[in-house]
């Protein structure tokens, strides 16, 4: 069993993170989690008195790193462009395709919350990205451009 999520990390001028899953969809799942934690005051946000909306997003990439980039890339836009207070991603379906995996699942979020923003990420870093097999399944390390 996962003990973890997710875990910040020391960087220099960003912020990285470290995500944890059993397999890849969780693996995504708790990456989204880690940047919603940045952006969000996620706890205000599931408190909310207000009716809990689902947004589709699904993507498809030759590897997993870019298949997390784009879903979190996504997520990003998603928010800055409607400023959804998002919440949680949700991995609804994960699988191995011709050329590479898709994805497909839902975010989670409510409107009309004021003061629900954190911090301004800028965008999602691919330099670095890679999935790790470990003991109790995935991990992988990402920066967020703050």
């Amino acid at each position: 069993m996962q003990s973890r999520k997710f875990e910040y990390l020391p960087h220099t001028a960003d912020i990285m993170f470290a995500a944890y899953g059993k397999g890849y969809g969780e693996l995504i799942e708790n990456s989204a989690s880690a940047l919603l934690n940045v952006m969000l005051d996620i706890e205000r946000v599931r408190k909310a008195q207000k009716p809990i909306r689902r947004l589709a997003i699904s993507e498809r990439a030759d590897t997993v790193e870019n298949l997390v980039w784009y879903v979190l890339q996504d997520i990003l836009t998603r928010i800055d462009e409607r400023e959804l207070c998002a919440f949680e991603f949700r991995a609804e379906s994960f699988s191995a395709v011709k050329g590479g995996f898709r994805v497909s699942g839902s975010l989670c979020y409510k409107l009309g919350l004021r003061d629900c923003f954190l911090t301004e990420v800028k965008a999602v870093t691919p330099y670095g990205m890679e999935v790790r097999k470990t003991t109790r399944g995935y991990s992988m390390k990402v920066v967020l451009d703050v």
